[in-house]
């Protein structure tokens, strides 16, 4: 082998061969493993000869490595768990820095780094696990990008659509059956004219990173099906590939742009797949186990878990951050990814005292010229002590925001004193977010997400029911913030199946007129259920995947839906970027809140635990508003008296309408009837 270059980390491909660096502080030696096509038959294992500070390197000539080649690295030093030195050469690892992974580790105990016969876990194991491993492989990372343009939607126009590849499109009947659940399927016209449809500016893929299952699940006979259980972080997952996992990401990402829609990947660096202390060695552990994880202070043989998962990485180190930050650009640069959302984002901030906001980490990214332009959004919580940190994050960044979804359920279930926190969630959580100069587009609201209840399943179960997982229902939030309309789970009354479909329609209503940026759960415009799964992790089956069928029997959830974007697009005051005050500006108020009587609340209103039902005025001066939204989250019916008796008004949405009513309805003298769980939106014509 030649010397090569310690520049560039992994597999690079370059005129005169292959160059291999691996970064590693203390082993004493690295090795490369080349294998034939198929991957089962080592053809030659190299030393890397050359040693910069802590990157071993060399290159491979074109004779034993080119693009497509498959490998694995060996990395030697001590094994002393008690002192967070975990190498072993008996075990072939992943490459952290391979831009493309072959397969996933097969569970067997030959993974294990440690002799599983040693109760203490400090003998190493002597078995091979190769048989067990996936391999890496070469890339050239040659794609046409001519006529891509990144759409730059700026946040307040912003429309986020969470979805999963495999769920999202393996039912679809317009994508052809071997492209379903695969990446490929986002290019398919009638996929993409559906987010259109939607108004939907910005799809997030939920985790495209290289993953694999967790041991138990196997056991189980499941599989981790939503992806937060990395392998590493260069590689996209050959799960949702049907020949080659990088070029047909590319060209989802190609498909979606032309149609004007940005695309923001879910990543996961606050934990990976190789668990505890009795956890696989794959990858991170036998490289630099010391650097890339949390370890006890008086035995680094144990992980500190702030994650839930067995381990937390160390984001505080500057070797893990260099890998975060350039996985990071790689993927915006390599793959042009508009945005990133980080699960359990405040690991991303802590250090052994815990979470900062000034973190180096989030200073780096703020530096970064091509970071500092993308779509940040965090997770704002682990599981650890001071592990919920909504709204604390720095500038640049958004957050999903939780409290607006509970708020928003408890609202229209009728709880009582909810009026103050309604109209602090829907008017953009100036309470969470105003400080350091952020804005109501740092609030990611949303009334379900991955994890948790779909929508109609908020409507429709009191209690999760996760029996599906194995794990005798223990899993997933008990606290849901649901109400089943007075049934648990499917039922044939009608009322009741009424209520539900007007309580979604409610609870969608609130989301696209609030302040911040709306985020839709893939399916809910589609009524989808997961039969009170809260959890659906491991269930890679039709509880998880969106049911395309269900249009054919009834699309007016779908034009509801349509229509409501359509509103927000239109009214401009429904998207702003600056916080709303209420008070007088030019005879104008950004926005005004209205009794039932017709008469602004007063403080004392604002307290009354007897009253829940409000309107909410947008624009206009401070008695006769453009917009008029009505709400009544109770069992019994309303009568609104208008804040302006002479005005005209027309009913632009209605939820008691399966589809809306979005065309306008001239609204008589008098005041207007509002039905139980029933919200009216009414513009101003004169």
């Amino acid at each position: 082998m030649k010397p090569g270059s310690p520049d560039q980390l992994g597999a690079t491909l370059m005129e005169e061969g292959v160059n291999f660096a691996v970064r590693s502080r203390a082993a004493t030696r690295v090795d490369v493993c080349l294998f034939d096509s198929t991957g089962r038959n080592e053809t030659a294992r190299l030393t890397l000869p050359s040693k910069t500070g802590a990157v071993h390197h060399g290159l491979v000539e074109p004779e034993l490595a080119r693009a497509g080649t498959l490998y694995g690295i060996r990395v030697h030093g001590a094994y002393d768990p008690r002192e967070g030195y975990r190498f072993n050469a008996n075990k072939l690892l992943i490459d952290p820095w391979a831009r493309d992974i072959v397969g996933e580790p097969r569970w067997h105990p030959s993974l294990l780094g440690y002799d599983p016969t040693d109760a203490e876990g400090l003998k190493p194991d002597l078995n091979d696990s190769a048989a067990c491993m996936p391999r890496a492989r070469v890339i050239d990372g040659v794609f046409d990008w001519n006529g891509d343009r990144q759409p730059a939607v700026p946040w307040r126009d912003t429309l986020i659509y969470e979805l999963h590849v495999k769920g999202f499109t393996q039912l679809h009947p317009a994508v052809p059956p071997e492209w379903r659940g695969k990446y490929l399927a986002l290019t398919v016209p009638a996929v993409i004219e559906h987010l259109k449809s939607l108004g939907v500016t910005a799809v997030e893929l939920m985790p495209v990173h290289s993953f694999t299952s967790e041991g138990f699940l196997h056991e189980r006979g499941l599989t981790n099906y939503w992806g937060y259980n990395s392998l590493a972080w260069f590689s996209p997952t050959d799960r949702y590939a049907v020949k080659d996992p990088v070029v047909e990401l590319k060209q989802a990402v190609k498909a979606l742009h032309k149609a004007g829609i940005e695309v923001i990947l879910d990543v996961v660096y606050n934990h990976t797949a190789e668990g505890n202390d009795r956890g696989p060695t794959l990858s991170f552990k036998g490289i630099d186990n010391r650097a890339y994880y949390f370890h006890r202070a008086n035995d680094r043989r144990f992980y500190d878990d702030v994650t839930g998962v067995g381990n937390t990485v160390a984001c505080d180190h500057p070797i893990v951050q260099a890998d975060i930050i350039a996985s990071l650009r790689y993927f915006a640069e390599e793959f042009r990814i508009d945005g990133f959302r980080f699960d359990l984002a405040t690991v991303l901030g802590r250090d052994r005292s815990g979470f900062n906001s000034n973190a180096a980490f989030f200073a780096l990214v703020a530096a970064d010229p091509v970071l500092a332009y993308v779509k940040l959004i965090a997770e704002p919580w682990d599981v650890g002590l001071g592990g919920y940190q909504l709204g604390n994050f720095p500038p640049g960044w958004s957050e999903w925001n939780d409290r607006y979804r509970d708020t928003m359920r408890s609202f229209w279930h009728g709880g009582r004193r909810m009026l103050g926190g309604f109209a602090e969630r829907f008017a953009g959580s100036s309470d969470l977010f105003r400080r350091n100069g952020r804005k109501p587009t740092a609030s990611i609201n949303f009334v379900a997400a991955h994890d948790g209840f779909t929508l109609r399943d908020t409507v429709s179960y009191n209690e999760k029911h996760n029996e599906a997982n194995k794990e005798e229902n223990r899993d997933g939030h008990s606290n849901n913030h649901s109400w089943n309309c007075g049934v648990e789970g499917p039922t044939d009354d009608a009322a009741v199946v009424a209520l539900r479909r007007r309580q979604v329609r409610n609870l969608l209503t609130t989301l696209f007129f609030a302040q911040g940026v709306p985020m839709l759960l893939a399916g809910d415009e589609l009524y989808r259920t997961q039969k009170g799964n809260n959890n659906a992790y491991c269930q890679d089956n039709e509880i998880s995947w969106v049911d395309w069928t269900s249009l054919d029997l009834d699309d007016s959830l779908l034009q509801f839906v349509r229509g409501l974007s359509a509103l927000r697009h239109e009214h401009r005051e429904l998207r702003r970027d600056t916080f709303l005050k209420g008070a007088l500006h030019t005879q104008t108020r950004d926005i005004s809140w209205w009794h039932p009587a017709g008469h602004e609340l007063s403080d004392q209103e604002w307290n009354d635990p007897d009253l829940r039902a409000l309107a909410v005025g947008f624009g206009g001066n401070a008695q006769r508003p453009e917009l008029l939204l009505l709400l009544n989250p109770t069992e019994a019916e309303c009568d609104y008296q208008l804040p302006s008796a002479t005005s005209k008004w027309d009913v632009i949405l209605d939820t008691a309408h399966p589809i809306g009513l979005f065309s306008g309805l001239r609204l008589p003298a008098g005041p207007v009837k509002v039905g139980p769980f029933q919200t009216l939106a009414l513009q101003r014509v004169s």
